[in-house]
């Protein structure tokens, strides 16, 4: 087990798994699943899968308040990180250490002989079999990229999860909803409950569900809400649940997560049983960080990881939604393979002042050629921080967002938006600023 020759500490393993298989995404399961066989994976409590293009974090992130409320055992496994890869993998609501994870990496080591294991394939094993340990009452998994050929998806959810299908990662999944709505329907499984919580899903999803005989559960036939501006209702299947507060979560959307999270629980409540108030506490104390997230103080920061369309077009009702404020100025960085245009033609009518950055991933767009879009989309002042409208270009997201404070006056507003690497760039600049 303790092969002198692997890393001791949690930063040299996670540079050695950056640089061990060939391609960062290979999709496929037969590799995960033989390692996950060599490691006798399995969980003995109801495991819940989360996928969908947008709302699968918040979705999560309320399943595992709410159970934590109830004083159950809870294990969270979440990606990308924003700072720590520890954030990846939560146990009972806190974030594991890595003496944890180095022990687990030893242990994916030791069983996966000749497999080649990608970055995601062998964390995501890592943390699988540190939460099949820990003794838990619920499993909450966050699907990484589509869901049929995700690393998660080597291990047969209880209940699943769709939160919404739109467009995005195309070279892997398709480029139309019904071709991605049939991936994320891969997490599905036959006589398990399916919940989709898109108010318009795709055929494929539905077909799927239907020809392997799993039990979909869809968004006004299956289970709803209703509300008015103090409080809303869940209606599902054989409960409702009365009078709850908005989540803690901001924005346009939590809602439709919200009910997907009850829906699910509803689903396994006779596994676990779940009171009002635990609900009730549960939805009022989730956090995210980076999903519309407002930080006090002024000019006012919002955070939000909108890094597709139908994200930012979340964000942008969002901001619409803030009320006034004078100037915003957006800190914006995205990876190439992103729908840019898309993404800036939600966000063009609610930006002044754009300072828009590099990103230290090969991946990720230049700064030049998002200010080309820029350009090209109609916004006006490129290079020049005139009165009105600007558009700068930065070599880091700190750089971009130190500008932008030093221009915003106190009633002004600065959206961080794009990629994980923008919105973690900024936490870092303002840790630093702080100490």
């Amino acid at each position: 087990m303790n092969n002198p020759n692997l890393p001791t500490t949690l930063p040299d393993w996670l540079s050695r798994l950056e640089a061990m298989h060939p391609k960062a995404i290979d999709m496929g399961l037969d590799r995960v699943a033989r390692v996950r066989d060599a490691l006798g994976l399995r969980f003995d409590c109801p495991v819940i899968t989360v996928g969908g293009t947008n709302g699968k974090g918040s979705t999560c992130a309320m399943l595992e308040a709410i159970l934590l409320q109830a004083g159950y055992r809870v294990g969270l496994y979440t990606s990308p990180h924003l700072v720590h890869f520890n954030e990846r993998a939560r146990l009972n609501g806190e974030i594991v250490n890595d003496a944890a994870l180095v022990e687990q990496f030893q242990a994916v080591e030791s069983a996966r002989g000749d497999v080649s294991l990608t970055y995601f394939e062998f964390t995501t094993l890592a943390i699988l079999r540190l939460f099949a340990q820990a003794g838990l009452d619920a499993v909450i998994l966050e699907v990484g990229l589509g869901g049929r050929l995700d690393a998660v998806n080597v291990i047969d959810a209880d209940v699943a999860i769709v939160t919404s299908v739109d467009i995005d990662h195309t070279e892997y999944l398709g480029v139309t909803r019904e071709q991605i709505g049939f991936e994320k329907a891969g997490i599905f499984r036959s006589g398990r409950p399916a919940i989709c919580s898109d108010p318009v899903p795709p055929e494929s999803l539905k077909k799927h569900a239907e020809d392997i005989g799993a039990d979909l559960w869809l968004l006004g036939r299956d289970f709803n809400y209703s509300g008015d501006k103090q409080q809303w209702n869940y209606g599902g299947r054989n409960m409702r649940r009365n009078a709850l507060g908005y989540p803690g979560l901001r924005g346009a959307n939590q809602l439709l997560n919200a009910c997907a999270a009850l829906a699910a629980l509803e689903a396994l409540r006779d596994r676990l049983p779940l009171g009002a108030q635990e609900v009730r506490s549960g939805l009022a104390m989730v956090e995210l960080p980076g999903r519309f997230q407002v930080l006090p103080g002024r000019p006012t920061v919002v955070l939000d990881v909108a890094h597709n369309p139908h994200a930012a077009g979340a964000l942008a009702q969002n901001l619409g939604n803030m009320g006034f404020h004078p100037y915003t100025f957006a800190v914006f960085g995205a990876m190439s393979d992103k729908d840019i245009d898309g993404i800036i033609s939600h966000m063009k009518p609610h930006i002044d002042h754009w300072c828009v950055t590099d990103l230290p991933l090969p991946r990720a767009a230049s700064a030049a050629s998002i200010a080309e879009k820029l350009s090209e989309a109609g916004v006006q002042g490129a290079g020049a921080p005139d009165a009105e409208h600007s558009i700068l270009t930065f070599a880091s997201p700190e750089e971009a967002y130190a500008n932008a404070r030093s221009r915003a006056g106190e009633n002004d507003r600065i959206a961080v938006f794009g990629s994980f690497l923008t919105v973690a760039g900024v936490i870092a600049a303002r840790k630093s600023e702080y100490h």
